[in-house]
């Protein structure tokens, strides 16, 4: 890779849900190109350890202990960030939530619950972050959607319909925002391995284990899951100025899922 190619540097990049998962490779990603990073989670040990561990290898590295889905911790969060470096360059909308069920196994609580965190958060973040990018000149923002946004996937009303919902937000902001200089685009995630997929398995399929990772693995037409990282590696060139022609974008990272299945 080209040294100069994908350089963050004296960039500010705010990473929400940073401290684990897909948002920790991104964050980790980003400050290995120099990016400041600013993570925003709602959990307080893990977010420390993962501010220490960025720093510990020189980069730059701060946390806000923030919930997405209350636009007053919002706020406070951003306006410490801009307190403390002056702009916002690069917001990643990343925090969010997973949810299984169909129309009538879903409560009306747990839809609720699911889009206060995916939908009012993404929107929440995004407003805080464009108050500032409009003024210093536009900025960076991407929001992580999903390939559910795009095809019917089996017992997963709420979260599709927050997913579906984080697209259309997408398209709506790049085209709002583009005089301003704010591009907007959306990675849509195939299945991930994350922490998530392996509570999920163990949870619902204590005695088969092997057997669900296999099939969930092979589910996608590449046959196996992403990585993190494999995320990350699309959010980094997305929010870098190598992709500075790009905006109002569904970018899949899914192992062909949306068009070869």
């Amino acid at each position: 890779m080209n040294a100069t190619a994908f350089n963050l540097s004296s960039k500010t990049a705010v990473i929400t849900g940073g401290a684990s998962g897909i948002g920790l490779a991104i964050a980790k990603r980003f400050a290995e190109h120099g990016a400041a990073v600013e993570i925003l989670d709602v959990q307080q040990d893990m977010l420390d350890s993962v501010v220490n561990e960025l720093r510990s290898a020189g980069h730059v590295a701060h946390g806000e202990t923030c919930d997405v889905s209350d636009p007053v911790s919002v706020d406070a969060a951003f306006a410490r960030i801009v307190t403390r470096q002056k702009r916002i360059h690069i917001l990643v909308n990343n925090a969010g939530i997973a949810h299984v069920g169909n129309a009538l196994s879903t409560s009306p609580e747990e839809f609720a619950r699911i889009q206060r965190v995916n939908v009012n958060g993404v929107a929440h973040c995004t407003q805080a972050a464009l108050r500032e990018m409009t003024k210093m000149g536009g900025g960076v923002i991407l929001n992580l959607s999903s390939t559910v946004a795009q095809f019917g996937f089996a017992d997963r009303f709420a979260y599709s319909a927050s997913k579906g919902a984080v697209l259309s937000m997408t398209y709506s902001v790049a085209k709002d925002f583009l005089a301003q200089g704010v591009r907007c685009n959306s990675l849509l995630p195939g299945r991930i391995h994350t922490p998530f997929v392996d509570n999920f398995i163990a949870k619902n399929y204590a005695d088969r284990e092997a057997e669900m990772f296999e099939k969930l693995s092979k589910a996608q037409p590449i046959g196996r899951m992403g990585t993190p990282d494999e995320v990350a590696v699309a959010a980094l060139f997305l929010c870098s100025d190598e992709a500075s022609f790009i905006t109002g974008t569904a970018y899949p990272v899914d192992g062909g899922t949306l068009t070869l299945r």
